[in-house]
């Protein structure tokens, strides 16, 4: 295959790619555990997600809500599903179910109902697999309420249980989950890639590597940390676009610009905006209560592991092209058509990044 038709080839995939980097397959839950062993079942859903489930049509996308009819009309079909993948045990025996509601809310739909567990012996269990039995990537966060005390846990495919007559779960798999988390969001935000590896590409030494993430790495810390605790919240129509603008701003800046050493900087300024990116999933995803501190570093600590994995590929593929590429093989340089033909394709995907967020914003 020819270079030109290559790189057109690579354009037209990266234009496939979510428009959304940071779209989060998220399913929320609050349940509640009385005295009396009876337990009530809050869970919200996005519409989207409900047609993608199901197949119906409740979520008008130009309006971003559901249709309250369409709700009302989807109901038995929504509660089937939600039948199938959701219960409350006692002791392994089905809880007594209650009535429930299926109710419009906004861009989303909420399920409600109560679960009677006195006749039921033994600790009284939740389980789902709602959403994450559709897309393994996709999380559920429960928060767990119990008299006075509340806790939180995170629910995946490969975990779909949760007690909620036992002690509450210990503080490191709760880090764990959060440190998989942070590296999976940074594997998966595509935008957060186009950008690292833009602003390392003429980078042919390790120490203004070790500037340019050690900047970013302190910069988005700093955003990520005030977002997450609601200290100082852009809304995501703003971080978003600026996100995508950056992408541009490095791609170009690499045909005008050779000066590797002077990049952490940029990398300082646009690492403040990626953080209120990075900060946007784990908002969604919320903090345990009773861990906000850990689970709020681990999830930056995924982040760096991630940040850190795909610099350690890119820098030796850059390198080994500069061997393959050399005119004289004794004394590697890099080529400017490389780095050009890469940025070239990277600030396409931004500029298209950018001109969809703009319109959707």
């Amino acid at each position: 295959m020819r270079r030109p038709q290559l790189l057109w080839l690579l354009i037209l995939l990266g234009i496939c790619l979510p428009a959304e980097a940071h779209q989060v397959n998220l399913v929320t839950a609050r349940v509640a555990l009385a005295a009396d062993r009876t337990v009530s079942v809050e869970l919200g859903l996005k519409g989207s997600d409900v047609d993608r489930l199901i197949g119906t049509k409740i979520y008008d996308t130009r309006q971003d809500a559901v249709d309250p009819a369409a709700v009302e009309a989807a109901k038995a079909a929504i509660l089937v599903y939600l039948d199938k993948h959701l219960a409350v045990t006692g002791g392994g025996t089905p809880c007594s179910s209650g009535d429930a509601a299926i109710l419009p809310d906004g861009d989303g739909i909420v399920y409600r109902n109560s679960f009677a567990c006195a006749h039921a012996a033994g600790d009284i269990v939740y389980r789902s697999s709602v959403l994450t039995e559709k897309d393994p990537t996709a999380r559920q966060v429960v928060l767990i309420a119990q008299g006075k005390s509340e806790m939180q846990a995170l629910l995946d495919a490969s975990n779909t249980t949760v007690s909620l007559s036992t002690a509450p779960p210990s503080l490191w798999p709760t880090m764990q989950r959060y440190l998989v988390t942070g590296v999976e969001h940074i594997f998966l935000g595509y935008d957060h890639i186009a950008f690292l590896i833009a602003i390392v590409l003429w980078a042919r030494r390790l120490m203004p590597v070790v500037k340019i993430v050690t900047a970013f790495t302190i910069a988005h810390s700093i955003t990520l940390s005030l977002a997450a605790l609601n200290v100082l919240v852009i809304p995501s129509r703003i971080v978003e676009p600026a996100i995508a603008a950056s992408i541009v701003f490095v791609a170009v800046e690499n045909f005008m610009s050779r000066d590797i050493d002077r990049r952490w900087r940029v990398a300082f300024l646009f690492g403040l905006i990626h953080g209120f990116g990075f900060a946007g999933v784990l908002r969604e995803i919320g903090l345990p209560p009773n861990a906000v501190a850990p689970a709020l570093a681990a999830f930056n600590v995924g982040v760096e592991i991630g940040q850190i994995a795909i610099v350690a590929i890119v820098l030796p593929v850059l390198g080994l092209l500069d061997r393959l590429t050399a005119v004289d093989r004794a004394e590697s340089v890099r080529a400017a058509r490389l780095v050009h033909a890469v940025s070239a394709l990277i600030g396409l995907l931004g500029s298209y990044w950018l001109l969809v967020r703009v319109l959707e914003a």
